[in-house]
């Protein structure tokens, strides 16, 4: 996993409507909590993603984007952001590339890992959380440091 400090790296993936978004493009505007999950439509992921919807304005409000990870493709993405109101973008990770470059392990081998990163405007680490067992913590502690990057 990488730690805080470190450099983020840039990728160029695909979002759910199959749009290229580069990550350093995202977090040159502001924050960015990038949160790496298992699966679309799963029950933990499913919590996790409208968490962080319901939450969303209020990362907004701090001048955060969130950003959903999974290794499903884009029109499965598009079908869970549709059936769920996602309002912030999900990258199609179909390849491993960003969970191999953000070191994301998978949980006793099998299952995708849940990492949370929060990048700050100039793609450094500034906190990294992980934790497969309690997916909604991710959103409380990304936004407090989101909003201590605020300040």
């Amino acid at each position: 996993m990488l730690k805080v400090g470190d450099r983020a790296p840039d990728l160029n993936l695909p979002d759910q409507t199959g749009t290229a978004r580069k990550l350093s493009e995202l977090w040159a505007k502001g924050p960015v909590v990038l949160y790496f999950y298992p699966k679309d439509e799963t029950a933990g992921c499913t919590a996790e993603a409208c968490s962080f919807r319901d939450r969303y304005e209020t990362f907004k409000d701090a001048g955060a984007e969130v950003v959903g990870v999974s290794k499903d493709d884009v029109a499965s993405h598009a079908s869970f952001a549709q059936h769920h109101r996602l309002p912030y973008v999900l990258l199609a990770d179909t390849q491993g590339v960003a969970r191999k470059a953000y070191d994301v392990k998978k949980t006793l081998g099998i299952i995708e890992g849940r990492v949370t990163y929060v990048i700050d405007k100039a793609g450094v680490v500034r906190h990294a959380f992980d934790s497969q067992i309690r997916p909604t913590a991710h959103i409380g502690e990304a936004l407090e440091v989101v909003r201590t990057l605020a300040r």
